[in-house]
């Protein structure tokens, strides 16, 4: 009789796992299951799809030649039932073990049916706590209680002073805890511009990328070239090139948009990081030792950084307390449907076009394309928010509930009315041009303000502001816009809302 089955989900691939934590090789097996139900609960990018199975396959394949006895649940397996649910149970009646281990999922949706795993497969299931985080639910819990704003800024200080990452001693290396304002140059090309590692595909990923394509073909994005690492060690050597090669300058252009240049100085490892692949105390370690040791300047470590341990581990604390309905807040009451196009990738807008091209081609974007170009566009738009947190789960290779839903709800459409965000992340045409390139070539003139060859960004922001002045006129990060609105004439302001309403109305 097997003693423990402990099921690992495809975003859970280490041995480190709380779930694997104390494995009997001897009597205990391992479960881990490709279910359609978890590629289509939204319609998952095909790359991000390949990329979960296959580096599924290469973890069982791992612990296999560790002595561990593995149950692989294939998606072409003709018994496959399609959910987790039913492959636990499928598992259970064959193996009938005396309890059921698993980690707590990333999502509210499956932590939801897990809780009534237990009655439905009549054996005792324990769930443990994700330890491959740095903070946990009770010390996020215990830091927000009482008080009145949940800045990241103040929740990060707090985790350098706790892990004692880039500290000296009491104090920020440095003197500063923050040199955001050091990170907002403006790029140019470079020939010699660092690009991530391409892994050539196996045989065994080659053979998920034939079942992709057959399975999930309708599906959003490009399949191929795949060229995402799905193994450990690919992981490793991924983070290896980006603290040699790109982590020294990405702090000056980590706010950066070129055209062409997907990728810039970013790392581009974080689908391996949410995957498991890699661990993110190690990753800060690693990172604060290129600056330790004269290898990278402390603005692009701390800003590095400050994405690991402060954001991502913030948002995550984030989603876990606001509850399942948090993805469902509409502070600003936007209505308008996504436009097609975020499918298509096909629109005038340079900018939009080539975010949402390379998201086609890569289900990759960083994270300023993400803020400032598409979640921008669906903010001064007034795009329903769960219909564009339903697009950012789907579309990227990194993404999980857990950390794109705050940076989408929050972060980004401010539907959360400000818990996250201190203001709303919305801007003009002159910020998208002052960080790209993107402007220069397209059919819009950035520097015209009204009219059918206007930036459609430019009078959409006063438009946005306009109409949500009674929810946003008292912050006071933006009442000077507002004070700059008023100053507008009548006929300008009446040219704003004409200018916008043509715009919106043509979207499909």
């Amino acid at each position: 009789m097997t003693k423990a089955l402990r099921l690992v989900l495809g975003d859970q691939l280490t041995p480190r796992l709380s779930s694997l934590r104390d494995l009997d090789k001897a009597r205990d097996i391992v479960l881990l299951a490709e279910v359609a139900g978890e590629a289509t609960y939204v319609r998952h990018h095909k790359k991000k799809i390949a990329f979960v199975f296959a580096a599924m396959r290469a973890f069982a394949a791992r612990l296999r030649a560790e002595g561990v006895t593995v149950l692989y649940a294939a998606l072409d397996d003709a018994a496959n039932s399609g959910s987790l649910r039913g492959e636990l149970q499928r598992a259970v009646t064959a193996l009938r073990p005396s309890e059921v281990v698993v980690t707590e999922p990333g999502e509210h949706r499956l932590a939801a049916d897990m809780a009534g795993w237990e009655s439905v497969l009549g054996v005792p299931v324990e769930i443990r706590e994700d330890t491959r985080f740095i903070c946990s639910h009770a010390a996020f819990r215990r830091w927000a209680h009482g008080r009145k704003q949940l800045r990241m800024e103040y929740f990060y200080r707090q985790m350098r002073h706790e892990t004692g990452i880039l500290m000296d001693g009491d104090e920020p290396a440095g003197g500063r805890w923050n040199f955001d304002a050091e990170n907002r140059k403006p790029a140019k090309a470079d020939l010699f511009m660092p690009q991530p590692p391409r892994f050539t595909p196996d045989s065994e990923t080659r053979t998920v990328l034939a079942l992709v394509g057959a399975r999930f073909g309708n599906h959003f994005g490009d399949l191929e070239p795949f060229w995402f690492g799905v193994s450990h060690d690919q992981a490793e050597a991924a983070l290896q090139h980006f603290l040699r090669e790109a982590l020294p300058k990405f702090g000056d252009y980590q706010d950066a948009m070129l055209k062409g240049e997907p990728f810039l100085y970013h790392s581009v490892i974080s689908m391996y990081l949410n995957a498991g692949l890699l661990d993110a105390r190690d990753i800060c370690r690693r990172a604060e030792a290129e600056y330790r040791d004269g290898r990278a300047p402390l603005n692009a470590v701390e800003g590095f950084i400050r994405q690991i341990l402060g954001w991502r581990e913030y948002v995550r604390g984030i989603y876990w307390l606001e509850g399942p309905d948090y993805v469902r807040r509409n502070a600003l009451k936007a209505t308008r449907t996504l436009p097609w196009f975020y499918w298509s990738a096909e629109t005038e807008m340079a900018c939009m076009a080539a975010a949402l091209g390379q998201t086609k081609a890569e289900a990759y974007a960083h994270h300023i394309q993400r803020l400032m170009v598409t979640g921008n566009f669906a903010l001064l738009a007034g795009i329903d928010p769960f219909q564009v947190h339903e697009w950012y789960l789907a579309v990227y290779a990194d993404a999980y509930e857990w950390v794109e839903a705050p940076n989408t709800i929050g972060m980004s459409q401010f539907a959360d009315g400000g818990l996250l965000a201190s203001k709303p992340y919305a801007a003009s045409g002159a910020y998208i041009d002052r960080m790209s390139d993107y402007c220069s070539g397209c059919v819009y003139d950035v520097k015209q303000k009204a009219g059918a060859k206007a930036c459609p960004f430019n009078y959409l922001y006063w438009d946005f502001l306009a109409r949500n002045r009674e929810t946003l006129a008292g912050n006071p990060r933006i009442a000077p816009m507002y004070r700059t609105l008023d100053k507008m004439s009548d006929e300008r302001r009446g040219e704003i809302a004409r200018d916008a309403r043509t715009f919106l109305d043509a979207l499909q």
